[in-house]
């Protein structure tokens, strides 16, 4: 395999992964003041559970109490909680873009949508729900509007993560990956949530040729996240398009462990080489 080998079949594959498992990347229910997840806990149920039952008429204990059930899985729940708070303050931004978010992450992007509009009705200058709608018009197709959205939230939060994410992911959809890996580059620096970034950047690394660059990335990526089977995959061709046979066939072996019917790293495995049983160096 001669040095800086192309596979435009895999990274196509991968981009278009990215873009199918990208949606709920980063995304985040409100809480009530700085807009940020609350980690989930049976301690934190439990005082937020005894807060509601306190306060039955307070619209900001469920919210509370909805971030804290939507970030541990619990969406039916969640979903309850928020439509409760609603009921009570039918003025509330947050619970609408919490509200938005679960609707999004189930598919019902109708819904999501409405949301959203009636969360920025509310308060024309919330960020979290101009990036939760730009996510939604992202999904839809309707890229005008999305990249529109992104760039408002961005305008108003310098430092919101999920909105230069989110717009670089857009960006790598339309093939200006120079623009991606700047947006992804900015994230990177607002926040702790990396992996999902790393991978990110490290697609549009490759498409731009820097594969020494895609490498690294994906390096970290998967050193973040060891059962990200996409993060092994691009891996595993950034070191293809190296002429680092070794390390690209211990990538997509790695990959193949994960998930042994994955077409790009079956292929790339069979391209650098690979044989079925035998042990490579991966770092």
């Amino acid at each position: 395999m001669a040095k800086g080998y192309r596979s435009p079949y895999l990274l196509l594959s991968i981009l278009g992964l990215l873009a199918l498992t990208a949606c709920s990347g980063l995304g985040t229910i409100a809480g009530p003041d700085n807009e940020a997840p609350i980690a989930p806990s049976q301690s934190n149920l439990a005082s937020l559970s005894e807060a509601v039952q306190k306060h039955p008429d307070d619209p900001q204990a469920y919210n509370m109490r909805g971030s804290v059930l939507a970030d541990a899985g619990n969406a039916e729940a969640a979903l309850a909680d928020f439509n409760k708070a609603i009921s009570l303050d039918p003025n509330y931004a947050q619970a609408y873009a919490n509200r938005g978010l679960l609707r999004r992450q189930s598919g019902k992007l109708d819904l999501a949508l409405a949301d959203y509009n009636k969360a920025l009705s509310i308060d024309g200058n919330y960020a979290v729900a101009y990036v939760g709608r730009g996510i939604v018009y992202r999904q839809q197709g309707n890229n005008g509007q999305a990249i529109a959205d992104l760039n408002k939230a961005i305008a108003l939060r310098p430092d919101n993560a999920q909105a230069y994410y989110n717009r670089g992911l857009l960006y790598q959809g339309q093939r200006q990956h120079q623009f991606a890996v700047d947006d992804f580059t900015t994230a990177l620096a607002l926040t702790t949530q990396k992996a999902d970034l790393f991978v990110a950047r490290g697609l549009s690394h490759l498409a731009l040729g820097d594969h020494k660059a895609a490498a690294s990335d994906l390096d970290e990526a998967v050193q973040m996240q060891p059962q990200n089977l996409q993060a092994w995959a691009s891996r595993g061709l950034a070191y293809e398009r190296l002429g680092d046979k070794e390390k690209a066939a211990g990538s997509y072996a790695k990959a193949l462990n994960l998930n042994d019917k994955y077409e790009p790293a079956k292929a790339g495995f069979a391209r650098v080489g690979g044989k079925a049983g035998q042990s490579y160096q991966t770092f």
